[in-house]
């Protein structure tokens, strides 16, 4: 039914101001003429279109007669204050001598019943006038030579389309959506309000300042509200907040409205940014009421945040705590009084039938004299310095063209063309007498200048719009957004800040994961993997940790890693330390058994000198296992292995000649032998030394070419550095190990060769089980060595250290000293020899 409507009454009004030209006939328009609402004559003329009424009534649509004319009601203050500005504006420049000294100005107001339709049939009635006949001739200069309007971008989308065409301009004071910024599109248009690119942007801004990453959307079904809800989706997206739904709706269309109340009663988002016209607003803020939706969050737009008609005894219950971006409020000195006494007085007289400034009868215009003690408004007007901006602007562009001079005046033979006042506009640059600025950018706006408001109720009960900040799109990027968060009254009458996110915030130690099928801000808060940190909220992932660092407990930060060594404070270390001491304190004893008994059989049978380089030797290896133990350095990673192979091959050289020394002897005994002179004490010197000699070069090749240096060992443990002593050269360690077991191995073989000599050398038996258990310990230590973690390699090596030096200690000693110590009645020469003829 709508949709026919709006088409017939828009070929109505085409039909209705189509000028038409016949031969020998005058031009005419057909139809009945539209007057303006307000009007007076002038010099120049300028247009005005404001939504002075806010319902439309439906004629009858019956197809049998001509539709009866459009009625309008329920007068809009706020829209009648700015044609009431825009006649202030007018009177003062008309009685300033600097600007358009010698000009009139004079306006013609229409009323488009907040309509679409009606804005079409104001505009053509701004360009034809309403003259019934206008000559010969249908072409010729418009009625205006601007216009200013319209409140709303869709009205004034259809005013600009329509008068675009010829080139008159049109300055709108409210009109924000961002596809009027189109120079292609709407090259005569211009206003005195920022584009929503600006405010769309800055309530993202808002909403993310405050934390609030899950928001719900409702805009007006129309070019304002679709253009800017769009910019700001993109701009949330941006700041990272999340929409959990958007819905829209039309002010005649109560169904989608009903849906739009029922997603909002339904949704967890705490916190509504409404892009809606007022009227919008108007109708959404009746249906929460009606169904006790309160708590939520408002944000709102220049539209609706300080509209007066909003404001009812239980309009506060849903927006009391509303934030949103208010235009600053006028600061016009007369202004006032104007609105208030003057208008009434001196502009809006009646006589009886009709009003002076109007065609129209009185009694058409008797709802707006109801509306002349009305002056609650007057201090929270906002809108009126940007039509006292736009009139102004257009008279110093008329100004310009009329080539005005301060001593003769301006020229009134000039024809003033609109495209010239269009070209005009582009150049205005001046200071109302408030201190503001005027200027137009290049999509013919100005700079975007927003307070920020808060629905507060004040200390006499009634709702106040109180700026807590601004938003200044001139001033640098940091400093263009300002607030007083303390001043700020929130929902409830509270003053703890309102949460609204999908998912609690992830504390440090945690990263977010999201949660499949969901917005980006729906998630799960995980905690990082060991090794890894997050020390922001809300982290996207973990870092890991520097290679020398570890995680904490709570994973909210890194720490030095835990340096790990074979101490000698542990208890692993004191006990492989005890061991080592008490090895040596029975190496001691042992020498000092043999220096008691040195002129006994018993120790000169066993090669006196042999043995106690053996305890001599033995006792460093007990001792060269302390290398092992403690912080490693440059130094004692070199002392230790060298240290190691020197002294060991220094035991086993000296066991090895003892075992020789055993077959020579044996050999010696036979008929004719005399090979005890080829091997006496100083052969036997010799051969300890030619074989320790081999080693040291070993060593010293090693420590030259590529010696042991100290190392931290990050990889075995994730969570400790293990600081140990990295070999250098492997070849080299193994090189020194093998000599060793090589000669261990060659003692063994000679020993296990003189094992059935006679009793009085049964030394050999002693050395081949010792060589036995040498060999035993060193072949488990190369796979427990290799496979052994941390510390763990280096208490390995000791206890073969000390297990070999053990094994070799007492496998020959032990018997020795048991027959020095238990059974000293053996240790006699008679014996000894008595056991070999036995």
């Amino acid at each position: 039914m709508s949709s026919v409507l709006g088409v017939f009454i828009f070929t109505s009004l085409l039909f209705a101001y189509s000028a038409v030209w016949e031969p020998d006939t005058l031009c005419q328009i057909r139809g009945s003429a539209e007057f303006p609402l307000l009007s007076e004559d002038g010099d120049v003329m300028i247009g005005g279109v404001f939504s002075i009424h806010s319902k439309i009534t439906q004629p009858s649509l019956s197809f049998t007669e001509r539709p009866t004319t459009l009625a309008c009601t329920g007068i809009n203050l706020r829209e009648f204050r700015f044609a009431q500005t825009m006649i202030f504006a007018i009177q003062e420049i008309n009685k300033n001598d600097d600007l358009l000294p010698n000009i009139s100005i004079g306006y013609r107001i229409y009323d488009n019943c907040a309509s679409t339709l009606s804005s079409m049939r104001a505009a053509m009635a701004l360009m034809n006038g309403h003259e019934l006949t206008l000559g010969n001739s249908c072409s010729g200069q418009s009625a205006v030579h601007a216009i200013i309007g319209e409140s709303e971008s869709s009205s004034t989308i259809v005013l600009s389309r329509t008068t675009g065409p010829f080139q008159i301009p049109v300055i709108s004071h409210s009109a924000t959506c961002e596809c009027l910024s189109s120079r292609k599109n709407y090259p005569s248009f211009f206003r005195t309000i920022a584009s929503d690119l600006y405010q769309s942007r800055a309530l993202a801004q808002l909403v993310k300042h405050f934390g609030w990453t899950w928001v719900g959307a409702v805009n007006s079904d129309s070019d304002y509200g679709n253009n800017g809800m769009a910019i700001f989706l993109s701009a949330a997206q941006e700041e990272g907040v999340c929409v959990e739904y958007t819905e829209k709706f039309n002010r005649a269309e109560p169904e989608k409205l009903l849906k739009v109340v029922e997603v909002i009663k339904k949704s967890t988002a705490q916190v509504i940014v409404g892009f809606l016209a007022h009227v919008e607003m108007n109708n959404l803020l009746e249906q929460l009421s009606l169904h006790n939706i309160t708590g939520r969050q408002f944000i709102g737009v220049e539209a609706w945040i300080t509209a007066d008609s909003l404001v009812t005894p239980t309009s506060f219950s849903v927006l009391g705590g509303a934030l949103g971006f208010a235009v600053q409020k006028a600061n016009i000195s007369g202004l006032e009084d104007f609105l208030v006494r003057d208008f009434w007085e001196t502009e809006f007289l009646c006589n009886g039938t009709k009003t002076e400034m109007s065609q129209k009868p009185c009694k058409a215009n008797q709802d707006l004299a109801e509306l002349s003690n009305n002056d609650d408004d007057v201090e929270e007007l906002r809108y009126s310095t940007n039509i006292y901006k736009a009139v102004y602007a257009i008279s110093h562009s008329l100004h310009s063209i009329l080539k005005c001079s301060e001593g003769q005046g301006c020229k009134k033979t000039v024809e003033i063309k609109p495209w010239e006042v269009v070209e005009a506009l582009k150049y205005v640059n001046f200071t109302v007498k408030n201190g503001d600025r005027v200027w137009f950018d290049q999509t013919g706006a100005a700079v975007a200048r927003y307070e920020v408001v808060n629905w507060q109720r004040g200390t006499d009960g009634s709702v106040q719009f109180r700026p807590v900040g601004y938003y200044d799109a001139s001033l640098p990027s940091g400093k263009r957004f300002v607030l007083n968060t303390d001043t700020i009254m929130w929902p409830g009458g509270t003053k703890e800040l309102p949460v609204s996110v999908c998912s609690e915030s992830c504390r440090p130690g945690t990263h977010k994961v999201l949660q499949k099928g969901k917005p980006v801000c729906c998630f799960d808060c995980v905690s990082c993997p060991v090794g890894e940190f997050s020390n922001t909220t809300d982290s996207i992932d973990c870092k890991k940790c520097p290679e020398a660092y570890w995680s904490n407990q709570n994973r909210d930060a890194c720490l030095p890693k835990e340096i790990e060594f074979l101490s000698f404070t542990e208890v692993m270390g004191k006990i492989l330390i005890f061991f080592t001491l008490f090895g040596v304190v029975l190496t001691l004893i042992v020498v000092t058994l043999f220096l008691v008994n040195k002129d006994t059989p018993l120790v000169k049978a066993n090669n006196s000198e042999l043995s106690f380089l053996l305890l001599f030797s033995l006792s460093l290896c007990f001792l060269c296992s302390l290398t092992f133990i403690g912080q490693p350095t440059e130094w004692s990673c070199m002392l230790r292995h060298t240290a190691f192979g020197i002294t060991f091959v220094l035991c086993i050289s000296c066991i090895l000649g003892k075992t020789i020394v055993v077959l020579m002897a044996f050999k010696a005994t036979l008929p004719g032998s005399n090979v005890m002179k080829w091997f006496g004490p100083a052969q036997q010197r010799l051969t300890v030394l030619f074989f320790t000699f081999i080693q040291v070069i070993i060593c010293i090749l090693w420590l030259t070419i590529k010696s042991p240096f100290p190392y931290k060992n990050m990889h075995y443990y994730k969570e400790k550095i293990i600081l140990e002593c990295a070999l250098g050269s492997p070849v080299g360690f193994w090189a020194v190990l093998g000599y060793v077991g090589f000669l261990a191995l060659l003692c063994f073989v000679l020993a296990f060769l003189a094992r059935k000599l006679p009793d009085t050398f049964n030394e050999a038996k002693h050395i081949t089980f010792s060589m036995l258990i040498f060999c035993a310990v060193w072949i488990t230590f190369i796979p427990a060595y290799v496979s052994s973690p941390g510390n763990l390699t280096v208490a390995v090596e000791i206890f073969a250290i000390l297990a070999s030096s053990y094994g070799i200690l007492f496998c020959i000693f032990a018997p020795k000293c048991f027959i020095l110590v238990v059974r000293p009645e053996l240790n006699t020469k008679k014996h000894l020899l008595g056991k070999t003829q036995h």
